[in-house]
């Protein structure tokens, strides 16, 4: 089978390995769709960080896989051969305090593994998963659609609950990637009727506007720190980006951190304290609220994969790549007929 390994330096690897067999509690998955995560881009892609839960360990790049089940393993339970799934995308070992609430991306043991950087991920033809690890992908969603909810969109509505928004907030998202995207559009299917969003990069503004993910944009005439959002969310993973949902922020306000991979200096009595602001980190989430969250989707028939602008075959993942990182598009996806 053809797989897309990152050895860094902005380069794609593109190998013909065996084709895996399952073992006890496994399934095998024929791809279906795996897009390109930020977070890809920044530890993988560009450089290897080595350490921690973003080691990656020279495996089969992709942790946003959504795929069929074509063979299951002895001991597997409840998936069967033609099951569509998503695949939650950090394996954990099921008996932390974390796995036991369903945080396994929280996993505190050391058999933490996750799909595209510790064990092969999505960006092959086929995928060895652990059936703890599926969620079933509802009929009228499709697998693009799953793709995008394995991290992104799981992501983004994991930052909104913690939030608690509703149809009394005004939100401000900033940050209109993927995950930007995906909380606005969520957040307007929560009963949110006002999204400002904040973004340097134009064409990125323009394809939230275009899909109605924010309802009113941060510019010249509307500063950031006159918007008094009730609650803010940053998807930037730039420290200016999340200093901007502080201050965009209301007193008594609530602030979700999402994005990754900056340093943020405040003077916390002025930005945080003296205005009264809660303050959450919110890493990815877990696979009870992702399996909620597809099941809202499904009934919102709300489809994540709007905010795919381009897709390819795996045999140019590198283009997949290397377009995903000019960070002018929306998600970048990998898909397979």
């Amino acid at each position: 089978m053809r797989a897309a390994y990152l050895p860094g330096n902005r380069t794609v690897d593109l190998k013909d390995v065996p084709v895996p067999t399952p073992g006890h509690g496994q399934v095998l998955l024929r791809m279906r769709a795996s897009t390109i995560c930020g977070s890809d881009l920044r530890a993988i892609y560009r450089e290897h960080l080595g350490t921690g839960p973003e080691a990656y360990q020279d495996v089969v790049g992709g942790h946003e896989p959504s795929g069929e089940v074509v063979a299951v393993g002895p001991g597997v339970k409840e998936r069967a051969v033609g099951d569509r799934v998503v695949v939650y995308h950090i394996s954990g070992c099921g008996l932390c305090e974390e796995c036991r609430k369903g945080y396994q991306i929280s996993c505190t043991s050391p058999m933490r593994a996750a799909y595209g950087w510790q064990r092969d991920g999505g960006h092959a033809d086929f995928l060895l998963a652990e059936e703890a690890d599926l969620l079933l992908l509802p009929d009228n969603l499709t697998f693009l659609d799953g793709a995008c909810v394995a991290c992104g969109f799981g992501t983004a509505y994991e930052a909104l609950c913690r939030l608690d928004v509703s149809g009394r907030d005004r939100l401000l998202v900033v940050g209109l990637g993927p995950v930007g995207l995906a909380a606005g559009l969520l957040a307007r299917a929560m009963g949110v009727t006002e999204v400002i969003g904040s973004d340097p990069s134009p064409e990125r503004r323009q394809i939230a506007e275009r899909l109605g993910a924010v309802t009113t944009q941060v510019d010249e005439s509307l500063p950031v720190e006159q918007v008094g959002a009730d609650a803010s969310v940053d998807c930037s993973g730039a420290g200016a980006g999340q200093l901007a949902a502080l201050r965009g922020t209301r007193r008594w306000g609530r602030v979700a951190l999402v994005g990754e991979g900056a340093e943020l200096t405040v003077d916390v009595s002025e930005a945080i304290i003296h205005r009264q602001l809660t303050l959450h980190g919110s890493w990815v989430s877990s696979t009870v609220r992702m399996a909620e969250l597809l099941d809202r989707l499904s009934r919102w028939e709300l489809h994540p994969s709007v905010v795919v602008t381009d897709t390819f075959g795996i045999e140019s993942a590198a283009d997949a790549y290397a377009l995903a990182d000019s960070g002018r598009t929306g998600k970048v996806g990998i898909t397979w007929d």
